[in-house]
């Protein structure tokens, strides 16, 4: 019990000032100042200034509401359409359903997403919300393949067709017995993929995909900053720790999450 509050603490404390700088962030940063020269250190600027030389202090604070909300709505996104597409091949009694459901999704699996992304972007240029929809996009098929796979194991038992023996409706099946018994199996791969969606979601703006190339977006400062870390290191560590934190207090939460509701079922069963 000690082992699991602590890490769900602890992935609290970890998360929270990511988090909090993402979402209220802008609320504080105030008006821009005038620029000092590039990469400084001190001179009334609490982190320096970065390569063009503006507060890093104020770049943080804008920086991290880009990187946060494109993660979760790429994430929202893929599940909206990932839940019906699996939900729908598992239960489906058509076998030619299935396959046009699923095989086109094989197709983009096998491309690596970053890579995808990169193609995709090639062809226009994505702003904010073509971002989220391109990650979305490459998050696709492996979630989907995931739903398939839970609902699969649950449709397979004697209660599903049970409950299409008394008249239930395909609704309540899916949604009412089949997603509620996979809940904690997609739960966990949300966490996940989550995690996942801000990696790829960073990556993309540290290659200008989606986002000016002086943008205040945390990944953008690693990227065009990193020429002067040996000058002014925090226009780089800064923004850099602040990813790696929002992505380990994430899975620390989920798991912790998850690790709770599995024992709160286990208990209920041995009732």
């Amino acid at each position: 019990m000690r082992v699991r509050t602590g890490r769900f603490a602890l992935g609290v404390l970890i998360v929270a000032v990511p988090l909090a700088l993402a979402l209220l962030g802008p609320v504080f940063a105030g008006e821009p100042g005038p620029r000092a020269a590039s990469f400084t250190l001190g001179g009334g600027h609490r982190l320096g200034t970065d390569f063009v030389g503006r507060d890093v202090w104020r770049q943080v604070l804008h920086g991290g509401r880009p990187v946060v909300l494109t993660a979760l709505a790429a994430t929202a996104l893929s599940y909206l359409v990932s839940l019906p597409v699996g939900l729908t091949g598992a239960l489906t009694r058509h076998r030619w359903l299935e396959e046009v459901l699923l095989r086109p999704l094989d197709v983009l699996l096998a491309v690596p997403s970053l890579l995808l992304i990169l193609l995709m972007a090639s062809v226009f240029t994505p702003g904010a919300v073509g971002v989220a929809l391109l990650v979305a996009l490459v998050n696709v098929p492996d979630a989907a393949r995931m739903v398939r796979a839970t609902a699969a194991e649950v449709a397979a038992r004697p209660a599903v067709e049970a409950l299409r023996a008394q008249g239930e409706t395909w609704w309540r099946i899916t949604f009412g017995y089949v997603g509620r018994s996979g809940l904690r199996t997609l739960a966990a791969d949300a966490g996940t993929r989550l995690t996942g969606t801000l990696y790829l979601v960073a990556t993309a703006a540290f290659l200008g995909v989606g986002v000016a190339p002086d943008a205040a977006d945390w990944a953008v400062m690693v990227d065009r900053n990193r020429t002067g870390l040996f000058v002014q290191p925090w226009a780089v560590v800064v923004p850099a720790l602040l990813i790696v934190a929002l992505t380990t207090g994430t899975n620390l939460l989920f798991d912790a999450a998850l690790e709770k509701r599995g024992r709160t079922t286990e208990r209920k069963a041995h009732r």
